[in-house]
């Protein structure tokens, strides 16, 4: 087998990348460095840079490398942006989409793994969210990702093709500095870019029924989201199947939660100023498991410390706004 890795240069795709190195598989990285960086890929795995729009690229990068498969994690992914930019959501990640499907079918490819979201489901009034929930997404993002499952579950039907979709929760965490997410739009690094500018972070509402008011989110490190695109590379080549599964711990933290734990890790007081509630947020947001599981053979294994230390490391390592963070263990001994 030989792997496309679309995205493969950022966040999530260069964790994935590395995992999918370290299980001995042979990969290639499609990339436009548009938010990626070429540096986060070892010069051993090939660089193809270019568009997932531009089916001749695709079309070479496949027949050079000889690919088989394909991991993709290419595209659009801020909430908030797509609300702003909803057009440039619908033709990276919906003609992106369509694009890498038409080539792979074209080109005889037969394996695809699909990054797709939490955010297809929107606001939910289950406290666990299961695979065969009701998807009502509430943003460009969150709907742009479930046409993409559409197309994959019809493309797979009429091709033959072998599929996993895999729903990311809320992706957290670095695995070395060289990886972290430093320019996200989650709690996390809002929070972290709070800090770094002395300044309080803000949370939306403290009265919700929850055990402390705050809402309750399914944080999942990206080390063992990385694994579970392993898991995921390994099915699809099992036999031809086309399956959804929820990626994330399958049990919930408060946002008070993290940002304690924040403060713990930090040396830094992280008590936040209270705003009002924004509207379609669900008080608790948590993944069921048990597919991922059944299915994959995957479980989550870091926990919220592991999360928040390892994101620390990653900014600690660089500039959050206009102030230089200091490094943990410097900060500990200060």
């Amino acid at each position: 087998m030989s792997w496309m890795l679309t995205g493969g240069a950022g966040y999530i795709g260069s964790h994935v990348l590395r995992a999918m190195m370290d299980d001995g598989q042979s990969v290639v990285v499609f990339d436009d460095l548009s938010t990626g960086k070429a540096t986060r890929v070892p010069r051993s795995v090939p660089l193809v840079t270019g568009s997932v729009l531009d089916r001749e690229a695709l079309r070479n990068a496949i027949r050079e490398h000889d690919v088989t498969g394909v991991v993709h994690l290419a595209g659009k992914k801020s909430v908030p942006e797509s609300v702003e930019q909803p057009l440039t959501y619908y033709r990276e990640n919906v003609a992106g989409v369509l694009a890498l499907l038409e080539v792979m079918v074209a080109e005889g490819v037969k394996n695809l793994v699909f990054s797709s979201s939490a955010a297809v489901y929107g606001s939910s009034d289950s406290h666990s969210v299961n695979e065969s929930s009701p998807t009502n997404p509430e943003s460009p993002y969150g709907r742009s990702k479930l046409v993409d499952e559409w197309m994959i579950e019809d493309a797979a039907a009429a091709f033959g093709l072998s599929c996993v979709k895999l729903r990311y929760f809320n992706v957290v965490g670095c695995a070395d500095p060289s990886l972290a997410e430093t320019d996200g739009s989650n709690l996390f690094p809002l929070v972290f870019k709070a800090l770094g500018r002395g300044e309080r972070p803000v949370v939306f509402g403290d009265d919700y029924p929850t055990r402390d008011g705050s809402c309750v989110r399914d944080y999942i490190h990206v080390e063992d989201l990385a694994d579970a695109h392993v898991a995921a590379v390994h099915k699809v080549t099992q036999g031809t199947i086309d399956e959804t599964v929820n990626i994330g711990c399958g049990l919930g933290h408060t946002v008070f939660e993290v940002l304690a734990e924040i403060g713990r890790v930090t040396g830094i007081d992280a008590t936040p100023r209270v705003l009002p509630r924004r509207l379609g947020d669900p008080a608790s947001m948590i993944a069921a498991t048990g597919p991922a599981e059944r299915i994959l053979g995957w479980t989550a294994q870091k926990s919220l410390h592991d999360m928040v230390e390892s994101a620390w490391r990653g900014v600690s390592a660089s500039h959050i706004g206009e102030a230089t963070v200091i490094p943990i263990d410097e900060r500990r001994a200060s």
